[in-house]
């Protein structure tokens, strides 16, 4: 359950600074009238509250500001779910029909495959990485 809970914080948070975050937001909304049905209002704004924040911390590059929102989520999914268990149910169909297709539709295509080649002669050495590549020693 923590993994889920994980999950959905960080795709909530990062999902709210993409152009499908009024569909999270709705499907967020949703979750939060099941449990809690008593304070509708409630949600809504605390999503745009979210949505300003993520914007803003995105605007600044402030990265420590948008995990603090994650963490910040986290714990408020944490005790949502401690509270209704069966809600965990919803809260992963919302992570994998909402808040992941949300964050696919936003990121840039990326390159599927690499293809490297390299010939190498007498003492020369190659160094090949597809990313990140850190030598150290000789």
């Amino acid at each position: 359950m923590e993994a889920l809970i994980l999950q959905a914080s960080v795709a909530l948070v990062s999902a709210m600074a993409t152009d499908a975050w009024q569909q999270v937001r709705a499907a967020m909304t949703e979750l939060w009238h099941r449990a809690h049905p008593d304070r509708p209002e409630a949600a809504e704004k605390s999503l745009d509250h979210l949505h300003e924040d993520v914007l803003d911390a995105r605007q600044s590059g402030d990265s420590e500001a948008e995990q603090d929102l994650v963490l910040s989520w986290q714990a408020w999914l944490e005790r949502l779910l401690r509270e209704d268990p069966s809600l965990a149910k919803e809260l992963k169909r919302i992570l994998d029909e909402e808040l992941v297709p949300a964050l696919r539709a936003a990121e840039p295509a990326r390159v599927t495959s690499t293809t490297m080649r390299a010939k190498s002669s007498d003492q020369s050495r190659i160094f090949q990485a597809g990313r990140d590549q850190h030598i150290t020693g000789q």
